[in-house]
């Protein structure tokens, strides 16, 4: 690599200290440059200092939840925009759902493989904005699609 070539910098937020340690060590061996913090709270606060260009969220974290960043990041319109993975146990489409409304550009679910991850990264990295954007809201149609299936009466229903 070229020592004047910028790595991407990458935020991962993740209350899990053991996870959170693969997570980082994994993406600095595949050559971003990493900080990672225990909860939203912290995100938030590294957010302006490290400007990272991708952020992988954990949803549920105490004392402030991965919603609460996504809900910063909305409110602050950085520009450019940071795009966020979410890795997550949530599994409930509602959920993965609500991650794509509240602003995620990618949803995965634990346990992933780091390799996956990287992929994912890597891939999101390479999008503009507005590619970043109609991925979002294809995931969303997608999410919502998927819902009115789950939720629709079956035809041997008996409806009130």
């Amino acid at each position: 690599m070229n020592t004047t070539e910028k790595k991407s910098k990458i935020l991962v937020v993740e209350d899990e200290a053991d996870i959170q340690q693969v997570l980082c060590v994994f993406l600095t061996y595949a050559g971003f440059e990493v900080l990672g913090v225990s909860d939203g709270q912290e995100a938030i606060r590294s957010i302006p200092e490290f400007g990272p260009h991708l952020i992988v969220l954990d949803l549920m974290m105490k004392p402030v939840d991965g919603y609460a960043v996504l809900d910063w990041l909305r409110e602050n319109r950085l520009t450019p925009p940071i795009p966020v993975l979410v890795l997550t146990a949530l599994t409930h489409i509602t959920k993965k759902l609500q991650g794509f409304e509240e602003g995620a550009i990618e949803y995965l679910t634990k346990p992933t493989q780091p390799s996956i991850l990287v992929d994912h990264i890597r891939a999101l990295l390479e999008l503009s904005v507005e590619e970043r954007n109609a991925l979002r809201d294809e995931s969303i149609a997608k999410q919502r699609e998927v819902i009115e299936r789950l939720y629709a009466p079956q035809a041997d229903e008996f409806v009130y």
